[in-house]
This record gives structure tokens, sequence and C-alpha cells, in this order.
């Protein structure tokens, strides 16, 4: 027999911001109904890095690495998204084959490194 988990659900009211960048990472989204933004700030402007809509996933670098937020991320419209905390990740990546915890920590940091300006 299968033990079922609650999954935590937010709803986001259009144009309410989810997380900053450089905000603590203690979350991951998947987007259940609706759409967010992703987006920085470079320069004095908004450059909006893309958009996830249902069944997308966000926030989850963060998880993995345990780094402030790269950018910030924005509901466009009414969104609900399944929250997956932090306790819960980890406790998924503890029972994962060490190899693959180290390659997927490996491709977070060349993400942030390509985000990084030099």
């Amino acid at each position: 027999m299968c033990a079922m988990q609650t999954v935590d659900q937010k709803i986001f009211p259009g144009e309410t911001p989810v997380f900053r960048e450089g905000d603590p990472g203690n979350a991951a989204y998947i987007v259940k109904k609706g759409r967010v933004e992703i987006w920085k700030m470079e320069d004095g402007e908004r450059r909006v890095l893309g958009e996830i809509g249902r069944g997308g996933i966000f926030g989850e670098m963060a998880l993995v690495d345990n780094q402030p937020r790269m950018a910030s991320v924005t509901a466009v419209e009414p969104t609900t998204c399944l929250i997956i905390t932090d306790r819960s990740f980890q406790e998924k990546m503890g029972k994962e084959d060490a190899f693959i915890v180290a390659l997927l920590r490996i491709f977070c940091r060349n993400i942030r490194a390509m985000q990084t300006p030099q």
C-alpha cells in the first residue's frame, strides 16, 4: 500500500510576485493553472527570461544547490502552484544515487556561472 503525501498549493493573483532575485530558496513550484514570468533587472531594465505555464516547474535550482534565487518570478495571471518544500525535496534527494545528486549540483553551478556577468 502506498502512503498518500499531501502537497500544499498556493494561489497567486495576477501581477503578484512569487519570489524575488536574491531571496533564499525554500521551495520549488509546479504550475497547476495559470502562468508565471521569470525576469531579472539588468542595467535598470526588466529583462524577461521566459514564461512557465501549466505543468512547468520553477525555483528548483535553489533547492538543488542551496543558493539564493537567480531571478524573480511574477504571476502573469491568476496562478495556482503546487509547492515542493525544501524538506520534501531534500528527503527525495537523500534517496537518490550520489552520482546523480552530484551531477545535478554541477549542472546548477554551470547554469549560474553562465548567468553571472564576467
